[in-house]
């Protein structure tokens, strides 16, 4: 890929502990690419530590607006500085920028406009809860039959895009727990999307947004924003 092309966007809240070991893993994986941290409005010194990586971007949203906001903020971001290709980190250190390679590999191999980094295809990772597997579970069944593709980990949120699918979710892109939902929203579009097994790791500090009380209530809006993703007619 293009060197000089590739923005890296970590949407960060809460993440002061977990912020500056991403940026170090990237700029030593990913040495060539420019790196983006959208600040999500957060309650500790995230932005402020961030800030101590020399060259690196930071954006203060005025408004905590959820993992959507913050990485349309990173697609926005891409579109209008000309970006190629755009790498999704979280802020939260799961996430390793050495598999960030595999991702670009595959798009090349593949032509695809968006590559998955998924811990649940023939690597030993980090898989997270066992409530959050069966949800992932659901959703792959969802996928198969609403746009008969086959997506093991569609929640992840490691993954890559190139120019085509950058300007249409820097326009759209779903607000709440998007990376499910913005599957379907490329497949309207006719963008093709693959996915490559990568390593993860589990979050040395901070806790997930999606508690075991929550999951349920996490999965029943998913599940209705999938299926109206579905039959909006396109824009």
């Amino acid at each position: 890929m293009e060197q000089g092309k590739i923005l890296a966007v970590i949407p960060a809240y809460n993440e002061q502990n977990n912020i500056l070991k991403v940026i170090w893993d990237v700029r030593q994986h990913i040495p060539d690419c420019d790196i983006l941290v959208v600040n999500d409005c957060s309650l500790d010194a995230t932005s402020a530590t961030a800030r101590k990586a020399e060259g690196v971007k930071v954006v203060d949203l005025p408004h905590n607006l959820g993992i959507g906001g913050a990485v349309q903020t990173g697609f926005k971001y891409a579109k209008a500085k000309g970006y190629s290709y755009m790498v999704q980190i979280d802020g939260d250190g799961q996430h390793m920028a050495k598999e960030v390679n595999k991702l670009m590999d595959t798009m090349e191999r593949t032509g695809s406009d968006m590559v998955i980094g998924s811990r649940f295809l023939d690597i030993r990772s980090f898989r997270t809860t066992w409530s959050r597997r069966l949800g992932i579970k659901i959703f792959y069944y969802l996928f198969r039959m609403l746009i008969h593709t086959k997506v093991t980990d569609g929640t992840s949120g490691f993954r890559l895009y190139n120019r085509k699918s950058i300007e249409l979710l820097a326009k759209h892109y779903p607000d709440d727990y998007p990376e499910p939902d913005a599957i379907i929203l490329l497949n309207k579009h006719g963008l093709q999307i693959s996915e490559v097994g990568v390593e993860m790791r589990e979050r040395e500090h901070g806790t997930s947004s999606i508690t075991f009380i929550k999951s349920p209530y996490y999965m029943a809006k998913v599940i209705l924003s999938i299926f109206f993703s579905y039959i909006r007619t396109r824009w």
